[in-house]
C-alpha cells in the first residue's frame, strides 16, 4: 500500500506543477491581451477589476476542469495496474458506423471495459446517442461497459442525461457506477482506498 501511495503522490506532484505552469504561462499572456471588450461588460453592470478577474478564473478553470479530470482517471488506472497488470487502456473499431472510426476504452481489464470520468455535466443529447453506439460496440466485442464517474453533476438536464445513461448501461447488461458507489468500486476491485489516499494528500498539501 506504502508503494501505490507514493506513486499516487509523484503523479499528483507532476499534474500539480504542470498545471501551475499552464497557469502561469497563461496569465502572463494576458497581461498583454486585448482588453476592449471590458466595453461590453461595463454596459451589463460589470466592473472592469470584476472583469480582469472572470476572465482570469475562466481560463484557470479550463485549466483546472481538464487536468482535475485526466489526474483522476491517470490514478484509477494506475489502481488497477498495480491489481491488475495486464490492464490497459485499448482502442477497439467501431463496428457499428464509420465515424468515429474507433473507440476507446480506459481501462480494459479482463472482459470489463471501464470508461473512467471524474464528472460528466453535458446537457448535449447528442451524447446519449454517441455513448449507445460506444457501449453497444463494447458489447458486441465481447466486453462489459462499465461506467465509474466520481461526481455527479448538480445542473438537472445533466442529471437526466446520466440518468439515461445509466439506463443504458444496465439495460445491455453493463454496470453503472457515481459518487461513493465509484470510490467503492475502486476499493473492492483493486484493494485501493484511492479516495483515503487522496484524502490525505490533500491533508497534507493544506497542512491540517
Amino acid at each position: 500500500m506504502e508503494d501505490i501511495t507514493q506513486k499516487i503522490k509523484e503523479l499528483a506532484q507532476k499534474y500539480s506543477d504542470n498545471l501551475k505552469l499552464k497557469i502561469d504561462n497563461r496569465m502572463e499572456e494576458m497581461r498583454d491581451d486585448d482588453k476592449s471588450h471590458y466595453l461590453i461588460y461595463q454596459v451589463l453592470g460589470i466592473s472592469d477589476e470584476e472583469g480582469r478577474l472572470i476572465d482570469l478564473y475562466q481560463n484557470k478553470g479550463r485549466f483546472l476542469y481538464k487536468y482535475a479530470g485526466s489526474f483522476l482517471e491517470d490514478v484509477t488506472k494506475l489502481c488497477f495496474l498495480e491489481a491488475f497488470p495486464n490492464s490497459a487502456t485499448t482502442k477497439i473499431p467501431n463496428t457499428l458506423g464509420v465515424r468515429p472510426k474507433t473507440f476507446e476504452i480506459d481501462c480494459l481489464e479482463s472482459n470489463n471495459a471501464i470508461e473512467i470520468k471524474w464528472r460528466d455535466a453535458t446537457t448535449d443529447g447528442d451524447h446519449i446517442t454517441k455513448e449507445h453506439t460506444r457501449i453497444e460496440v463494447i458489447k458486441k466485442a465481447g466486453y462489459k461497459p462499465i461506467r465509474v464517474m466520481f461526481y455527479y453533476p448538480n445542473r438537472i438536464q445533466a442529471k437526466k442525461i446520466q440518468k439515461t445513461l445509466e439506463t443504458l448501461y444496465r439495460g445491455i447488461g453493463g454496470e453503472y457506477y457515481y459518487g461513493d458507489s465509484a470510490w467503492r468500486y475502486i476499493q473492492q476491485r483493486t484493494k485501493i482506498n484511492l479516495k483515503s489516499i487522496l484524502e490525505q494528500i490533500a491533508r497534507e498539501n493544506l497542512g491540517v
